[in-house]
């Protein structure tokens, strides 16, 4: 997983709010696997029509926003069902960040893993930078996790709030594995004190 730093980049507006992830990701496309390429399938039905077609509407699909890696959405966004293919999604269509007010809890937790950043801001400062994004397509937008903080197309910074042990995650990238494998040798003591007491246990 690539190591959380600082990122300045294209960031795109999605006002709307309570966004859930059978729309990030439709439930159809579930028993996919993630090499089919899940970022085809983020916000399928917005983006694309029956006919496989983009949607010119679609604010994703504005030549403007083409290319973003930060995305700037509306209240409880990830709100639903427990899909991680919608988290899986993002990533694979370039997101590294998502700013809301607000997210669904189960999303929010399953973006650390994944190296995705989610920034809590609030409602006012979200709905700021939507306006500067709307009003100014392809503006980019500076988040430094070191310092906790995002920084508009105005210059204007906002701080937030993250969990030191998911900061960490996130700075060093370390997925579930490489996390697990950061305890390696506390895990290989346990298991030897373990047997040594249990060795009926021992797998033969």
């Amino acid at each position: 997983m690539e190591p959380w730093r600082t990122i300045t980049a294209v960031a795109v507006p999605l006002a709307e709010a309570n966004v859930d992830t059978g729309r990030i990701f439709p439930s159809r496309f579930l028993r996919k696997p993630r090499a089919a390429g899940y970022a085809q399938f983020l916000f399928r039905d917005a983006r694309y029509d029956e006919a496989g077609n983009e949607r010119p509407e679609c604010t994703l699909n504005r030549p403007a926003y083409r290319g973003a890696r930060i995305l700037v959405a509306g209240a409880d966004f990830g709100c639903g069902s427990s899909r991680e293919a919608a988290v899986h999604a993002l990533v694979d269509t370039g997101f590294r960040c998502v700013i809301a007010p607000s997210f669904g809890d189960t999303f929010y937790s399953n973006c650390f893993p994944n190296g995705l950043l989610p920034v809590v801001l609030p409602a006012g400062a979200a709905l700021d930078l939507q306006r500067q994004l709307h009003e100014h397509p392809g503006a980019q937008l500076s988040v430094d996790l070191e310092r906790q903080s995002v920084q508009g197309p105005d210059g204007t910074a906002c701080g937030f709030h993250i969990d030191a042990a998911r900061k960490l995650r996130l700075t060093r990238g370390l997925d579930d594995a490489a996390l697990a494998l950061e305890n390696l040798p506390d895990i290989e003591r346990f298991e030897r004190r373990y047997l040594a007491d249990w060795s009926w246990a021992a797998p033969q």
